[in-house]
């Protein structure tokens, strides 16, 4: 694709790359959009922080796999409850003035979204955490499983090498 800009008498041909094909979004678009998917999502490693920090973290983490899955591991302190079972058994394990930060299996899985939305259909505040389980364990964080706590080494392509945070 091509682009026609006019300069003094001629007009001069440039290629238009993939990434600008389609123009950025202005400034106030940009801020609206990013900051609506800040008030929508979580990142691995601040759930892993703030859950690691002294005191309430605020949240509640709701693991929405199956039983199977939660067995083969899953955030310590999380509540297990698959996404099918959240319209009869959230009310009764969760209080609604408490968000609550869904996860499932990875960026491959949208199941921690259906779980979202499960949640706020019945008045819950949530978020979804970026990354799900593989990403909490490719980070290094400790999680659990049926036989008791594990934990992994960082993925140095998800998590800093020799650095507390990665300072996003």
């Amino acid at each position: 694709m091509t682009a026609a800009t006019a300069t003094s008498n001629t007009t001069t041909t440039t290629a238009v790359n993939p990434v600008l094909r389609v123009p950025p979004a202005s400034p106030a678009a940009a801020v609206a959009h990013f900051g609506a998917s800040l008030a929508f999502h979580a990142d691995v490693s601040d759930v892993a922080a703030t859950l690691a920090a002294d005191g309430d973290p605020g949240f509640v983490v709701l693991d929405s796999r199956s039983t199977e899955s939660w067995d083969q591991g899953h955030v310590p302190g999380a509540i297990h409850l698959p996404t099918a079972l959240i319209p009869e058994q959230a009310e009764q394990l969760l209080d609604k003035s408490v968000p609550v930060v869904t996860y499932c299996w990875g960026p491959g899985c949208n199941g921690a979204t259906r779980a979202a939305l499960a949640l706020a259909e019945l008045g819950f505040q949530v978020k979804e955490m970026l990354g799900g389980f593989e990403y909490w364990v490719r980070e290094g964080f400790e999680f659990e499983t049926w036989e008791g706590r594990e934990r992994r080494t960082p993925d140095a392509l998800t998590a800093p090498v020799d650095a507390a945070d990665c300072g996003c």
